[in-house]
Order: C-alpha cells, then sequence, then structure tokens
C-alpha cells in the first residue's frame, strides 16, 4: 500500500522527461515483497485460486465478496423502493444512473487522490463513508421519511464511495499478490463479482419480501464492516507515492503517462474495441428475455446466472490460455467466442425448451468470454503501471470501461428500436468479429507493443 515519506522529486531528473514511461517505471521502485508468496510461487502456476493461499489476499477476496452482495441487495432495494416512492420510469432508471454515474465522471481524480494519500487509510475512509450512508439510509426507510430525492442523493454517495474503493483496491492487488499471480488474483475479483451478481439480486428480493426494504439496506451496511476489519488488521510495507506533487501536476502526469506508455493506450483502445459491440449484450438482455424468449423475471435472472457460472469457470483456464497463445490472441480468441455466443442468442427466438437452452448455452459462453477479455486487459494494465500511478491508470481504464458500455448502450438500444432485436445482436456480432480483427493493430503484449 502506497504510504512513502519521500515524495517524488522530478526535479532532480532535469536529464530525463519526467513523464516519460520509462523513468517513471525506472529508480528506485520495487514490487513490495508479499509474505507467503514464496509458498504461493512454489506451487503449480496453472493453479487458478493460487492467491488464495495468500492469507491477506483471502481475506480480502472473502470480505470483498460479502461487500459485492451487499451492493447488489443494495441496487435491488434502491430500484424497489423508488417504484413506491416515484413509479415513473425516469426516476427508477435513475436509480441506477445514481450508482454507476460517479465512475463515468469522478474516476480518474478519485485516482489521482488514491495515488497522493495512504491507500490503506483510503480504504478505511470509504467504508466508513459507505457504512454511515447506507445505515442512513436504511434508518430513513425505517422511520418512513424517505423521500425519492434523498434516495437518489445517498445511493450516490455510496457510488461516490465504490469509485474510491474499486480504484484504491484495483490499485492495491499487485501489493497482495507476487507478479505472476496477478492476473489470477484479478480473475478471482471477477469470480468474486459474478457469484455476488448472482446471489444478490435473489438475496435482496428475499430480504425485502420477508423483512422490508430497510433491512435490504441494513445488510448492505453491515457488509462495509468486513472489508473495514481486513483492514484494520493489514499491516503492509511502504511504497513510493505521487503525494510530493500538485493535485494538477499529479493529474498531468497521469495523463501523460496513461497516453504515452503504448501499450497502456493499446490497453484502452482494446478496451473500447470489446465493450463498444459487447454492451449489446446487457442493454439487451431484459427485452431478450421479457419479447424474444417470453420469459419473466425468473427467467431473466437465469440469462444472468448463466453468464456468472461461465466467468466463473473461464478462470480455470485463464492462466493457460495467457501462456499458449500470449495475451493478444485470447483477446481476439475471446472477442470472437463473444460474437458467435452473440449470434446465437440471436437465433433463440421461440417458446420450445431447445431455444431455452441454446439461449442459456450462449450467455454461458459470452459470460466466459467477458470474463477472459476483461481480465487480460486489467491485468494487463496493471502490470504495466507503476506503483506510484497505478491509481490514475486505473482511473482511465474504468472511465473508459464507463463510456465504452454507455455509448454502447445508447447505439444498440436506438438500432433495436429500428432493426428488432434479433437484428441488432446479429450486427453487434458481425461488429465484434471486426473489432477482434482490429485488435492485433493495438497489441498489448509487452514485446508486440515495443516494436510498433
Amino acid at each position: 500500500m502506497p504510504d512513502s515519506e519521500t515524495p517524488l522529486n522530478h526535479a532532480d531528473d532535469q536529464d530525463d522527461d519526467p513523464y516519460d514511461p520509462a523513468v517513471l517505471t525506472s529508480g528506485t521502485e520495487t514490487q513490495p515483497s508479499v509474505p507467503g508468496s514464496s509458498d504461493v510461487d512454489a506451487e503449480d502456476d496453472g493453479a487458478a485460486w493460487a492467491p488464495l493461499r495468500l492469507p491477506i489476499f483471502r481475506a480480502f477476496w472473502i470480505a470483498s465478496l460479502i461487500s459485492n452482495l451487499g451492493t447488489w441487495v443494495h441496487e435491488v432495494g434502491a430500484g424497489w423502493l423508488m417504484t413506491s416512492l416515484d413509479p415513473d420510469p425516469q426516476m427508477v432508471s435513475a436509480v441506477r444512473i445514481a450508482m454507476s454515474g460517479p465512475m463515468i465522471f469522478l474516476a480518474i481524480p478519485a485516482g489521482v487522490l488514491a495515488d497522493r494519500v495512504d491507500r490503506r487509510q483510503l480504504l478505511i475512509l470509504t467504508q466508513l463513508m459507505m457504512f454511515s450512508f447506507a445505515s442512513l439510509l436504511s434508518l430513513l426507510t425505517w422511520q418512513q421519511v424517505i423521500t425519492s430525492w434523498s434516495l437518489l442523493a445517498l445511493t450516490f454517495a455510496i457510488g461516490l464511495g465504490l469509485v474510491l474503493h474499486v480504484l484504491t483496491w484495483q490499485a492495491t492487488i499487485p501489493v497482495l499478490v507476487p507478479p505472476r499471480q496477478i492476473a489470477r488474483a484479478i480473475a478471482l475479483g471477477s469470480i468474486s463479482f459474478n457469484l455476488a451478481r448472482a446471489v444478490g439480486p435473489a438475496l435482496g428480493g428475499l430480504l425485502i419480501a420477508t423483512a422490508g426494504v430497510w433491512v435490504a439496506f441494513a445488510v448492505n451496511a453491515l457488509s462495509f464492516a468486513g472489508v473495514l476489519l481486513v483492514l484494520l488488521h493489514w499491516k503492509r510495507e511502504k511504497t513510493e507515492s505521487s503525494r510530493g506533487l500538485s493535485y494538477q501536476a499529479a493529474l498531468k502526469e497521469g495523463f501523460v503517462y496513461v497516453f504515452r506508455e503504448r501499450t497502456m493506450r493499446n490497453v484502452l483502445v482494446g478496451v473500447m474495441l470489446f465493450l463498444m459491440p459487447a454492451t449489446a449484450l446487457w442493454s439487451l438482455l431484459p427485452l431478450v428475455a421479457r419479447q424474444q424468449l417470453a420469459w419473466g423475471a425468473e427467467g431473466y435472472g437465469l440469462l444472468v446466472t448463466s453468464i456468472g457460472v461461465g466467468a466463473v469457470l473461464a478462470s480455470r483456464i485463464l492462466h493457460a490460455l495467457h501462456r499458449r497463445l500470449l495475451m493478444d490472441r485470447t483477446l481476439a480468441a475471446s472477442m470472437i467466442c463473444f460474437a458467435v455466443g452473440l449470434f446465437i442468442l440471436g437465433h433463440s427466438e421461440g417458446d420450445t425448451w431447445l431455444h431455452d437452452a441454446v439461449a442459456l448455452f450462449a450467455c454461458f459462453v459470452m459470460g466466459a468470454a467477458w470474463m477472459i477479455c476483461l481480465t487480460t486487459l486489467n491485468a494487463t494494465a496493471q502490470m504495466t503501471l507503476a506503483n506510484h500511478i497505478r491509481a490514475r491508470g486505473m482511473g482511465a481504464y474504468m472511465t473508459t470501461m464507463a463510456l465504452a458500455m454507455a455509448l454502447g448502450s445508447l447505439i444498440w438500444g436506438q438500432v433495436a428500436s429500428q432493426l428488432g432485436l434479433a437484428w441488432t445482436q446479429w450486427l453487434a456480432a458481425v461488429t465484434l468479429l471486426v473489432t477482434a480483427g482490429c485488435s492485433f493493430l493495438f497489441p498489448v503484449d509487452q514485446d508486440s507493443a515495443q516494436s510498433q
């Protein structure tokens, strides 16, 4: 966790460009040692669960799984409560915007903050912040004094805390595990998210039905306590930070680094190439369940669960793919598999068991491809970025993700209104095949990127 007492002093490097990635990644910065990492390194590198052998990472992973569950419980509860407070579709959709909006607009500034302060202390602060807002929301709902606008305001505040938490956590992963375990640690984070996505909404619905919405919000508040306890017991080494720079200088350093470092720049392009067409799945999935397959809410849940199962199982082969295909071909292969799944889903219209099975299989394939592609890009970014600038780099990464998904959802929603669901899915699949080919123009393998 970055907590250097000696700030960066770029003025001493008068003969070098202070924003040159080669300069920023050289010098005194080293990968912090990870307690217990020698035992992990001695194990089979192909073990998907290897990072969980590290006690500190295992504790964080379990706490994060519980916290992710709480977040999904909150989203279900907030959306349901808004239907009672103000059933206007715009207000109901505003709940989701309030939760995810901070990622688009505040990820990069949050990354600057995470690179300038003690990340452990920032994580503790964000957990306390989210616990407080979630508790207040639960209390106001219990007392029946909650309003639609106060619900949106508190949800936005929790979303802001999540931005700070996610960015700081992403920047912390390489400190918790040895370098060769980074990709698998990120894959395990994806497993945690997908498990929570599969179970959280159902748990939220059960809590709302049996105990009330306020209990769902209370459970979310308590979910932050686990992460807080782990943080309080975590003893980390001090590493370099950008604390000596002004906010504006740190922001400039982050932007210049990201766009001058060729591999990182190609990662951001790769995110756009994949997510712009692939977001058609998420933006159209509710309509696919209701209109194309004639399913209800339970059927939609099955599709989401199938995506999650595919993502979880794909983690078992991720390291083997990276070893045999390297990063670039892994990315292209996963994009092609996603396109095939999207094309198959477009052909699943009907009300027979065969159509249902085909739709579930297509979602399974796309879940696996989604996890492999984004984990590969995420891991490449993590291994490319210097520690003292990692949060700013991941802020750019997550902003690009959020923008790509927002733009993709807007585009494919408009296309679907003109062409229908099936044709839109086929068009998105063809687009993804094209972008898979284009991805080789922006390699993320270090050797390939440096030879451009």
